[in-house]
């Protein structure tokens, strides 16, 4: 019985790639000069450094632009607060990896809704799509892509 699966994920070596190449680019350009701008990645949270808020929005275009080019989806991004504690601001950006509970329901309901005859079941951090025909996978898949999800969302393990 055909089948595929339903996952939201990166490559965690490009996001590294995509924050040295942002590092890079905020060391060498004039606007930066002089000031304590950095980026640190732990796990999947990149932390922003500078001394205002403006350059705090320039740092997150500049790093925004990197992980597009790496092919990152920028969809995947959640930015928090900018806080600043003394001279310096922070801020955050957590990188979205997997389907939550919550976000998995919504990805089946809308299978269901289109009644085709295919089957969506969640399995941890995945949505895996069974049925008898090839075609309706693939309605299944045309149709998740015309949708605006709030997560980018990957095709892997398409079987027949």
């Amino acid at each position: 019985m055909p089948s595929f699966d339903i996952i939201s994920e990166f490559d965690p070596h490009e996001l590294r790639n995509a924050v040295d190449q942002a590092s890079k680019e905020v060391g060498t350009r004039f606007d930066f000069k002089g000031t304590d701008s950095s980026f640190e990645l732990t796990d999947n949270k990149i932390v922003m450094i500078s001394e205002s808020t403006f350059q705090l929005q320039q740092m997150f275009s500049i790093v925004c632009a990197k992980l597009s080019r790496r092919g990152i989806d920028i969809a995947c991004m959640e930015t928090g607060e900018a806080k600043g504690s003394g001279k310096l601001m922070r801020q955050e950006i957590t990188m979205k990896q997997g389907l939550d509970s919550a976000f998995a329901k919504k990805i089946v309901k809308l299978i269901k809704d289109k009644k085709l005859k295919v089957q969506a079941a969640i399995q941890g951090d995945q949505v895996r799509v069974t049925g008898k025909k090839r075609d309706d996978l693939q309605e299944v898949i045309q149709m998740l892509r015309e949708e605006k999800l709030e997560m980018p969302l990957q095709f892997e393990n398409f079987r027949d």
